[in-house]
């Protein structure tokens, strides 16, 4: 499991992301002082939380296990947030707020039917390159989540919001003679979105290939096929 900003509406493979209007403000609290340095040091310890939330899951998670990676008491962990459901907020909420403004200005740019899908599918692999940890996150408890904490409700939203982009995409496309029309749209829809993100479960930051390279790659298979044509 693209944004804009939250105001405006990171899998078991199949889920994807998106974002919209929380249901609840944050509560994390702001160290008193604040400056550049506490920000740098939040960034680090959301930074740890993530690895740690993807790796270990949410529920079995604590708040102490993440102060012992970050190397520091769990009392002081609670002067940079309030719980850990805050740590995990802001994990998904940057990760969502980034692809939506990625995925945003691709819609503003006009492009075809072809093209949008193309850049859609390179953002999208921009933001697991970026956000891996949150988009394991989300893959494993997105669901969980906005099913049983209101705070998480925009999880659910957003993915409805995520199914209506990508899907319009593919039905303007066939309604152009881009796009074959002898298919289930949402099939289609469903094919495209599970082959981009399920790509978090082995994509590994730094490897041989750029996240660009590889959607080129993706792309070329997922829109042109892999036989050899005559």
């Amino acid at each position: 499991m693209i944004p804009v900003p939250k105001t405006t509406p990171k899998t078991t493979p199949g889920k994807a992301p998106g974002n919209a209007p929380k249901t609840a403000p944050r509560t994390a609290r702001s160290p008193a002082g604040g400056g550049a340095a506490s920000d740098g040091r939040r960034a680090e310890l959301l930074a740890i939380a993530a690895g740690v939330f993807a790796a270990q899951g949410y529920d079995a998670t604590t708040v102490r296990r993440i102060a012992d990676e970050a190397g520091m008491l769990a009392g002081s962990l609670y002067y940079h947030f309030d719980s850990k459901e805050s740590m995990l907020d802001e994990i998904l909420s940057a990760f969502l707020d980034e692809l939506w403004a990625g995925y945003e200005g691709v819609m503003a740019a006009g492009l075809g039917p072809r093209e949008t899908v193309e850049a859609l599918v390179t953002a999208s692999f921009r933001e697991i390159d970026r956000h891996l940890d949150a988009v394991a996150i989300y893959q494993r408890e997105a669901r969980q989540l906005a099913s049983s904490q209101p705070r998480f409700g925009y999880l659910a939203d957003s993915q409805r919001r995520f199914e209506r982009l990508w899907l319009g995409t593919l039905e303007r496309g066939a309604a152009a003679g881009v796009f074959r029309t002898d298919l289930d749209l949402r099939l289609a829809y469903r094919f495209i979105r599970d082959t981009v993100w399920v790509a978090a479960s082995w994509y590994r930051p730094g490897g041989q290939h750029s996240p660009e390279e590889i959607a080129r790659q993706y792309l070329s298979m997922v829109l042109d096929g892999v036989t050899v044509r005559e």
